[in-house]
């Protein structure tokens, strides 16, 4: 029951953060492009490989914090579905070249991230 409770906090937490991240991009650059999604799960990303390279190297958390910060706050935080959603409405408003160019800046960004984080804590750890 402690797991779900932490996921669940997490999630709580991550989400929120989210959320606020969306809004504070949506006012500074506008929201004609998904730029708050595509910015947290590229944070996510980069934030996921690097927590997953510490936990590797210098610090073993229990399961219980493990999965609070992977699960729950990142989970929460990185929006694939959200993702899903604003390619549809780009391309149901017939923008197909920026749907594209979302679809291909948000897997090769954040799968590369994912490799910056975990070589960034390399280097910092080991």
């Amino acid at each position: 029951m402690n797991m779900v409770l932490a996921v669940a906090a997490g999630g709580a937490l991550g989400a929120s953060a989210r959320y606020l991240m969306g809004v504070a991009i949506g006012r500074w650059i506008g929201h004609g492009f998904p730029w708050g999604t595509l910015t947290v799960n590229v944070l996510g990303a980069l934030a996921i490989g690097l927590l997953i390279g510490i936990f590797t190297l210098v610090w073993s958390p229990g399961r219980t914090m493990q999965a609070f910060l992977t699960v729950g706050f990142l989970g929460g935080l990185t929006t694939f579905s959200t993702f899903s959603l604003d390619v549809v409405t780009l391309a149901e408003r017939g923008q197909y070249m920026p749907a594209a160019l979302y679809i291909v800046a948000s897997v090769v960004v954040c799968v590369a991230c994912v490799f910056a984080g975990m070589a960034l804590a390399r280097a910092l750890f080991s």
